[in-house]
């Protein structure tokens, strides 16, 4: 971080200049520490300017309630807009809505976590996903003996980073694991269609609950309606439907706490997981044995590196065109090393 820090004494932005920054969601510990980073790069522009009251850099932090919430997210596009940011970072909810938006030709963008094809980017600040994703698949295999059948659960199907971990994961155990395969990938936006595929397998009398619920779910006997299925019924489903899976990849934090949860939920405590981020419940979850190993990213210094970005942007001083914010591989056996503990943005 110092080094990034470094680069904010060569920012001479003009006084009241304004840049926007927008995540993928409001709530959350990771989010809570992209923010802290956007701040402290705030600070430190305005401390390095000798700026303060109305003459401050004003950057701002919004983000939709809901990480999923895409409509929400290009709403505050617009907003940002008519603020007329000097220039703009966003982790992108949905490559193709955001990609298309107008904004993308009328100010520098920057994208921080989540990143985009777009060829018109200033800069891309994030963890090397493909890296980590093909780390994460070389600690299961470990775990798993290089043999077996894995589960991915993935938080999206639209953002560059959900695409590029299940890509790199996949092709790490193509690679160099023969005896492993991928029995399914759940895309956990994806509820609606797999809601009328449970529903109707279940109304066909080829697939029944076995954990306890509502009888008619288990017995067929009665038709029920999509929106009965909830995504705990879906996650039973694939667990279920591929009994023989050891091992799961779950690609961000809300997938990891799933999965963990679904295991619970339907005594399984024969499936190795492996996954990303590193809040309170999936470190309680790793201190338990319930995980394996977690890829923990650096949502502080993204949030950091994404303001110095922005406003190299705005300045027409340049950028690389990559960002790398670094990643750390942690398991129960070493969250007490130093270097370590560095990384836990929850401490």
């Amino acid at each position: 971080m110092w080094l990034i820090r470094l680069l904010a004494e060569g920012l001479k932005l003009e006084k009241g200049t304004y840049i926007s920054i927008i995540g993928k969601a409001s709530t959350g510990e990771y989010w809570s520490e992209v923010k802290k980073g956007v701040e402290k790069a705030t600070d430190d522009i305005n401390e390095n300017l000798g700026y303060t009251g109305k003459d401050k850099v004003k950057i701002t932090f919004n983000a939709p309630a809901d990480a999923d919430d895409v409509d929400q997210q290009v709403n505050l596009l617009d907003e940002e807009m008519a603020r007329e940011p000097a220039a703009l970072a966003i982790s992108i909810a949905d490559e193709q809505s955001c990609q298309g938006h107008d904004i993308f030709n009328e100010i520098p963008i920057v994208a921080y976590d989540c990143g985009s094809d777009y060829q018109g980017l200033m800069a891309t600040v994030s963890t090397d996903n493909t890296k980590s994703a093909k780390e994460a698949a070389d600690k299961l295999a470990e775990a798993m003996s290089s043999k077996g059948k894995v589960l991915i659960l993935a938080h999206d199907s639209k953002s560059m980073a959900a695409k590029e971990r299940v890509a790199g994961f996949k092709a790490e155990l193509k690679k160099k694991y023969p005896k492993m395969s991928v029995a399914s990938v759940y895309y956990m936006d994806n509820i609606e269609k797999l809601q009328k595929n449970v529903a109707a397998e279940i109304n066909t009398g080829t697939y029944a609950r076995s954990t306890d619920g509502d009888a008619r779910l288990r017995t067929g006997d009665e038709k029920i309606n999509p929106t009965d299925i909830t995504e705990d019924d879906i996650i039973d489903y694939y667990l279920q439907k591929h009994p023989d899976v050891c091992g799961c990849f779950a690609t961000n934090a809300t997938a990891v706490k799933t999965i963990v949860s679904s295991m619970d939920r339907t005594k399984k405590d024969n499936v190795m997981v492996v996954g990303y981020d590193a809040d309170k419940e999936e470190i309680d979850m790793l201190k338990k044995g319930k995980v394996d190993g977690l890829v923990v990213q650096n949502p502080y210094a993204m949030g950091y590196a994404s303001v110095i970005a922005a406003a190299r942007s705005a300045l027409s001083m340049g950028n690389e065109s990559i960002v790398d914010t670094g990643y750390t591989w942690i398991t129960k056996s070493n969250l007490n090393d130093n270097e370590v503990k560095k990384m836990l943005y929850n401490e």
